[in-house]
């Protein structure tokens, strides 16, 4: 009997790209063998010294700190095996309905969303105070910093680490089911365990608007 891969996924709840690679990777572990576990990389935190412009508001800073807070407040108080239901729960909300561009996300009421994802999941809503809150900064940048410190990483979500390779993706405009996503997994698992591969890159159509659903 085969071993399972392992695969470490980090994520920031409020990255489009991510999420969908994340549903990817489940949808993937249904039909090959595969173990998960989900890990935080804050965007926040990797774009800190060089924000792209649709980062720089304040306001919309906010938002992008919101969500990456507050799972790493319940992963503190419930441990890492929370990780997965709460990005599960944050993630429906943020990334699906009527999202048609990045201005769409940001209109959507992210102190709704973190009180609806707590209470899905059955944590406290005194989690949600960790929206504000800059205690947890220390160990979001140990989180970051553990996700790219294995050689190849290149700082961006998601980063996948597959038995201890890290990647940088894929990136995928929609969500992959069933035994198609099993068949992406196995061209990705093949690049990733030739020790010759390093890059492999599409230029992205400028109106490419993520398909979540």
């Amino acid at each position: 009997m085969s071993e399972k891969t392992r695969v470490d996924f980090w994520f920031d709840p409020f990255c489009p790209w991510s999420w969908i690679a994340s549903r990817w990777i489940l949808e993937a572990q249904k039909v090959r063998d595969i173990d998960v576990s989900f890990h935080l990389m804050s965007l926040a935190i990797l774009n800190e010294d060089d924000l792209p412009p649709q980062l720089s508001n304040p306001k919309i800073m906010a938002k992008v700190w919101a969500p990456v807070r507050v799972v790493a407040a319940a992963e503190r108080a419930h441990g890492s095996e929370i990780l997965g239901p709460l990005y599960a729960a944050l993630g429906s909300r943020i990334h699906t309905g009527d999202n048609k561009s990045f201005g769409d996300l940001l209109k959507k009421d992210f102190d709704e969303i973190v009180a609806g994802s707590l209470a899905e999941v059955g944590l406290p809503a005194g989690l949600a105070d960790a929206v504000t809150s800059e205690e947890y900064q220390e160990s979001l940048r140990a989180s970051t910093d553990e996700g790219l410190k294995v050689p190849g990483a290149v700082g961006g979500v998601p980063t996948i680490h597959v038995n201890g390779v890290a990647v940088f993706g894929p990136v995928l405009s929609r969500i992959p089911r069933g035994e198609e996503a099993g068949e992406l997994w196995d061209a990705a698992l093949a690049l990733v365990s030739y020790s010759d591969f390093w890059e492999i890159k599409r230029k992205q159509p400028k109106d490419l608007t993520p398909d979540v659903s």
